[in-house]
């Protein structure tokens, strides 16, 4: 695959030390002009291409399960398409991530292409990302997968813990959200005539070290996000490169 004269997404987004402390107190955070508009249009054009690559599921909605319904998950797009990985190993997304989460660098975990088809989700309402806010402070509460009862499990944790329930306002392109991952989240079914595809990059603090997998989807993980690591030594495979300023 020859590689297209891509944007190089140079230079860097500061973070204020406000914006640190309020994804830290809150566990979200939307930063605007993260990337220019004309940045954001080449990238959706590749990355939407390489979707397109790797294959869309064909069922019609009613024929999938919950997951399946909510969006169509590609991952890790950068590894066979160089102008993705231009985009996905940004030293300026990472530099972000890592001024948010207080670190000096940070590793990719992996990265995910979230295509939320119109008419798909498991609610009627707009498909936007939805947070307890506040939530990752008290580590991980679920390890339920995708599914009603997650959905179920997002409005009882709300009911009973109390906390409030925060819906960022619209974005713009080159507007970027940001969560922690123990920040309990979802996001409702997309009722307009438009698909909605979201890139994500998952980051981690470059020095961690690989903990003891606690059910079969952590095993499954370790082996597929972190090849060849083993439990007590550092997170560093082919898959997970350094970066950051």
């Amino acid at each position: 695959m020859s590689q297209l004269l891509m944007p190089d997404l140079a230079g860097s987004r500061a973070v204020s030390a406000a914006e640190v402390a309020r994804f830290q107190r809150d566990g979200h955070i939307t930063l605007t002009g993260v990337a220019t508009v004309d940045e954001a249009a080449a990238y959706c054009d590749v990355i939407t291409a390489s979707v397109d690559r790797r294959g869309r599921d064909p069922r019609p909605l009613a024929e999938r399960d919950t997951y399946g319904k909510a969006f169509l998950q590609i991952e890790n797009l950068w590894v066979d398409d160089p102008d993705v990985a231009q985009f996905v190993l940004s030293a300026r997304f990472a530099g972000i991530a890592a001024q948010l989460l207080g670190v000096e660098n940070v590793r990719l975990y992996h990265d995910q292409a979230l295509i939320k088809e119109a008419g798909g989700g498991i609610t009627t309402d707009m498909g936007v990302l939805t947070f307890a806010t506040g939530s990752h402070d008290r580590g991980a509460l679920t390890d339920i997968e995708i599914s009603d009862a997650s959905h179920g499990f997002f409005d009882d944790l709300v009911a009973s813990e109390g906390f409030e329930v925060t819906v960022p306002g619209p974005m713009r392109a080159g507007d970027a959200s940001f969560h922690a991952g123990w920040t309990v989240h979802r996001a409702s079914g997309n009722t307009s005539v438009i698909t909605r595809t979201v890139m994500t990059m998952i980051w981690f603090d470059a020095d961690l070290l690989v903990q003891d997998p606690s059910n079969p989807a952590q095993h499954r993980d370790l082996g597929k996000w972190l090849p060849g690591c083993r439990p007590g030594e550092p997170a560093v495979s082919a898959l997970n490169p350094r970066l950051g300023y």
